[in-house]
């Protein structure tokens, strides 16, 4: 563990609405709207129809807390947390394991919208949460056979609870392992509200007796719905002997999914004052939360771990690699990767497509085709679950005829996942017609799609500018009913931004994140916000920092170097900018604090050139 530790310090940080008719514009009127009428949706006492005048504060808007809080047991977020050195110049809001290290974000479309199931769960507990009983065996066989999911599926959000009290009045029974089948089916669709109604109505109609990790579920769904604040209270009415440590660990995992960092800190030492067993998923929680927020407090993590004499698992190994390779250390990453091998941990094919791609983006592209050509084995056609890995990788070496040969092993029988790496990979190899000819073949047969088959065509869109087709696709989706999440808003953000049509974006955001009730990502706030600073557009670069402030994406740097930016552009002083920071409790790097002497108006300057470089 010492030796990880070594190897994990320091890190350096790298640089880096479909809107509803009811008193609302279409969103064919959203997408081909003036940008001479887009500022007045910006404005919050816009009285148009389309502006959705007074929308009722959606439940993630919930405001956290901004104090101050040590953590107990060695962790904190106090003055320090994010100051950095001179190599901290930039830093990256998040980097997901399944986004491209070095490459720009415009061209960030390695992989599917989801990392692989095994990264997701880990990531964010589900499996642990949902299941203590297994789905009985005929419950997975087809969809269709479980009444109940064909209920919750057709049914409208609104309705759930009168369809299922229909579905009960039939004489249907209800066991752990449907309702597991049911509601693994609507997380998977992303149909939070649903699940959590079903949940609730299972509670309160007493059909099943529920335990800890029934409560962690719902605990979860609260959390995903309703935001952390409504979760919290809902933990402090389950009964004290299911009130355990899956419960809160599952509100651990909320809290690092919202990067709230003052929260989840709380949380992690109220685990330990409230006499939890150390666990290993825990401390990854901490892993994926400082490796996306501070890197430099990781070895502090596994510091801890080593005091608690808790082994790292092959997901905390994820962490750390991605981490160091983010930071361009590929010898750092070699060295955590040898540490794993010796305490007996074998990657599996995700843990290698990170050390690729770090590979890749790091310029060591024959280490990159060396690790391609393990991963593939002796014959692809009898190692299928590979192949969506290996295409988008193939595609990022520029390896056309790798990315054709192994799709021809796919496209006879293909699977949607597959396809959606087909789709990303045709895309980065700037072969439009190829993603789009796959993207059809996959509604010849499979007539419906979710949306992240329409996002990945969108972002292919997006990196090729083609605005106008990338309009044509959204309202496809309109019209087939497919829902709009924050993954789509980004895509969609990245398309009229790569245009430079940047304020119809800004529009477009707003409106279908509000009709939707979906909170926007944070780079999908950021793109914005850089766009602004580039042009010196102070007035709505503050409107985006604000924004991004009031959905509770605080304690990163990254937004106030980019306002930063925004003052230095348009040649403006930026008075009180370090006692501001300081109110938000972040400390500048070096290279905010050198914009921050630039646009103080008694300091002397360096030459903006300098400065942006």
């Amino acid at each position: 563990m010492l030796a990880l530790r070594r190897a994990a310090n320091p890190l350096r940080v790298r640089a880096q609405q479909v809107v509803s008719a009811r008193g609302c514009a279409s969103l064919e009127v959203l997408l081909n709207a003036d940008a001479k009428d887009v500022e007045e949706h910006h404005e919050g006492n816009c009285q148009k129809a389309c502006c959705c005048r007074n929308p009722k504060l959606p439940a993630f808007r919930l405001p956290f807390s901004s104090s101050q809080f040590a953590l107990s047991r060695s962790f904190s977020s106090q003055a320090g947390a994010s100051s950095g050195n001179k190599d901290d110049a930039l830093e990256d809001g998040f980097s997901d394991l399944e986004v491209p290290p070095g490459a720009d974000k415009k061209d960030a479309g390695l992989t599917s919208e989801d990392s692989s199931d095994e990264d997701a769960a880990d990531e964010i507990g589900l499996p642990d949460v949902d299941a203590g009983a297994k789905p009985e065996k005929e419950h997975m066989n087809r969809t269709s056979d479980s009444i109940l999911l064909k209920a919750m599926l057709e049914t409208p959000r609104h309705g759930v609870t009168k369809a299922l009290e229909k579905w009960a009045k039939d004489g249907n029974t209800l066991d752990r392992g449907g309702l597991f089948f049911v509601l693994l089916n609507l997380r998977r669709r992303k149909w939070f509200g649903k699940a959590l109604q079903l949940l609730e109505w299972v509670e309160e109609s007493n059909l099943l007796e529920f335990g800890e990790r029934d409560y962690a579920s719902r605990v979860d769904l609260t959390a995903k719905v309703y935001g952390l604040h409504k979760a919290e209270q809902y933990i402090e009415k389950i009964p004290a002997a299911h009130r355990g440590e899956i419960v809160y660990r599952t509100l651990l995992a909320n809290c690092v999914s919202e990067a709230n960092v003052i929260k989840a800190e709380q949380v992690f030492n109220k685990m330990k004052d409230l006499g939890f067993p150390a666990t290993v998923f825990s401390f990854n929680q901490l892993l994926l939360l400082y490796k996306r927020v501070d890197k430099k407090k990781i070895a502090d993590v596994l510091a801890m771990m080593e005091r608690e004499n808790v082994k790292p698992s092959l997901f905390s190994y994820k962490l750390l690699v991605d981490a160091k390779g983010t930071s361009r250390d590929i010898e750092g990453m070699e060295k955590i990767i040898q540490q794993m091998e010796t305490g007996g941990i074998e990657p599996d094919l995700m843990f290698n497509a990170t050390i690729a791609r770090h590979y890749i983006f790091n310029g060591q592209r024959e280490k990159a085709e060396a690790l391609l050509e393990s991963m593939e084995g002796d014959d692809i056609s009898t190692n299928r679950a590979a192949c969506k890995i290996l295409l988008p990788l193939y595609a990022f070496l520029g390896k056309n005829d790798d990315v054709e040969r192994i799709w021809e092993v796919c496209k006879d029988n293909t699977r949607l996942d597959e396809c959606l790496s087909a789709i990303e990979a045709f895309g980065t190899l700037g072969d439009v017609e190829k993603a789009e000819e796959v993207f059809e073949n996959m509604f010849a047969r499979w007539k419906t799609l979710s949306s992240k088959f329409y996002n990945a065509m969108l972002r292919v869109y997006a990196k090729h500018n083609l605005l106008d087709k990338g309009k044509e696709l959204a309202k496809r989706m309109d019209e087939t009913h497919v829902k709009f999440g924050n993954t789509t808003l980004d895509s969609l953000v990245k398309l009229y931004v790569d245009a430079g049509e940047v304020e119809k974006a800004d529009a477009l955001l707003h409106k279908l994140a509000v009709t939707n009730r979906v909170r926007p990502q944070y780079n999908t706030y950021l793109m914005l916000l850089d766009s602004y600073s580039k042009k010196g557009d102070i007035h709505n670069s503050e409107r985006v920092f604000n924004k991004l402030r009031q959905i509770g994406y605080t304690g990163r740097i990254r937004q106030y170097q980019l306002l930063l930016h925004a003052y230095l552009h348009a040649k403006a002083p930026a008075y009180g900018f370090k006692e501001r920071m300081k109110a938000d409790n972040i400390f500048p790097n070096s290279a905010v604090a050198a914009l921050i002497n630039a646009t103080d108006p008694f300091v002397k300057k360096k030459s903006i050139s300098d400065l942006l470089d």
